[in-house]
Order: C-alpha cells, then structure tokens, then sequence
C-alpha cells in the first residue's frame, strides 16, 4: 500500500506522520503539496495536524479550497481511503467527505495533553487491530475539538456504526469528566457511511514508538498496514 501525506501551509505534523508511516511500512512516503492535483498513485492519503492557513475563518475552512482536495474527493468517490487528524478532521468534515464539525473547545482553550479513547468500532481499515476492551492513551493538541452535529446526523452516525472513537477515562468508562472538550456523544472520532474516510481529533503519530514514551498509537496503523 503506498502512503501520500497532504502538506498545507501551516501543517506541522507532516513529518512526524511521514516518519510514523515510513516506518511502519518500510516504504517512501509521497509528500502530497496542497496545490497538486495528482496525488501520485497513492492508495491511502493522510491529512496531517497543524493549523492550515492560520486557521483563518475557521479551521479548515481555506484549506478545503486547496486544489488538491478535488484530487482526494475523487479518490474517495473511488473507494481510495482518506484519513486525516485533528486539522485533517476538521478540513474533511468541513469539505463534506464527513459529516458534522468541529467547534471551539466548551472551555475555550487549547488543549494538549494526554486523554484516553476506547474504540467503538473495530472493524474498520484503521481499527481492525483495536482492543474494544483497553483505553488507548493518546496525545490531543486543539482549540476546536468540539465534534458536534445535528440531532438527525447523530442519529445516522451512531445507526450506522460510524463512530470509531470515544473519549473515556483510563479506566474506558465513558462519562463527561474524561470528555477534554465538549464533543457530542464523547465523540473522538468517526468514518463515512462507506468506512474509507477516516477522521479522529488525537495524535496516533505521537505515540507509535518506543522513543515517545507510548506505543499506544501503534495499533491504529498496524490496522491499516494488516
């Protein structure tokens, strides 16, 4: 499988994703440049982290602009996989390739810590090799994390076992103290009615390796490589 990993302009996750999917794969990773519109025969595009153009207007909201995303909506249109995180959700959410958005943080500041996520549904491309049972310890780093959408959409996304992720504490218990922002339904993550495009607020990249600490990140791409 061949990786491609979006850069836009104020991106700064780019190369730990890069070097988390290099590794993991044992194969060159195609940088893709927001004004490409040939994504190089790649199979599986990443959206990276960071703060696309400033994170003017709202995050993401230029960024879907970028000649590049008509190339990405094409592939996903084919069944080519689309994952991205924290910036890359919100930029695919607010493309249409996923329902909903993301809003401010309900305490309105940025937020970087470790927070805990229990899987939802494991048998998707990115979270086949998920334990449903463990709380998966993984980095966030936004200001607006706040998943929300309409009664409606809520609705088909839980019917359809669209939900891939929810925050949780270290214990997988579910409830509001262990929410770090506000997300409905303690939303982290979710796919498209298709399962081929994939958006979650944490930083699997940051804790894939022995030298960061935490490994816990590991099973997501494990996921996708298997």
């Amino acid at each position: 499988m061949k990786f491609g990993v979006v850069i836009f302009p104020g991106s700064n996750c780019d190369k730990d994703l890069i070097e988390t999917l290099s590794q993991i794969s044992n194969e060159k990773v195609e940088e893709l440049w927001h004004n490409d519109t040939d994504l190089k025969g790649v199979d599986f595009v990443f959206l990276p982290g960071g703060f696309s153009y400033g994170d003017y207007l709202r995050s993401g909201a230029i960024a879907k602009l970028s000649p590049v995303m008509q190339a990405i909506k094409e592939h996903a249109d084919k069944g080519g996989y689309v994952m991205g995180i924290c910036n890359g959700f919100q930029i695919l959410c607010e493309s249409g390739l996923l329902p909903g958005a993301l809003l401010r943080n309900n305490h309105l500041q940025f937020s970087c810590r470790n927070v805990y996520l229990k899987p939802v549904n494991t048998s998707t491309k990115i979270t086949n090799k998920l334990d449903a049972n463990k709380a998966y310890q993984i980095p966030i780093a936004h200001g607006e994390g706040n998943f929300y959408a309409d009664a409606e959409t809520i609705k088909n996304i839980e019917i359809n076992n669209q939900v891939l992720f929810r925050y949780c504490d270290a214990d997988g218990n579910i409830n509001d103290a262990s929410n770090p922002n506000g997300s409905m339904n303690h939303i982290a993550g979710i796919t498209n009615a298709q399962k081929n495009v994939f958006g979650m607020m944490p930083h699997p990249e940051r804790c894939f390796a022995d030298y960061l600490l935490n490994t816990d990140g590991q099973d997501i791409f494990k996921s996708i490589i298997a």
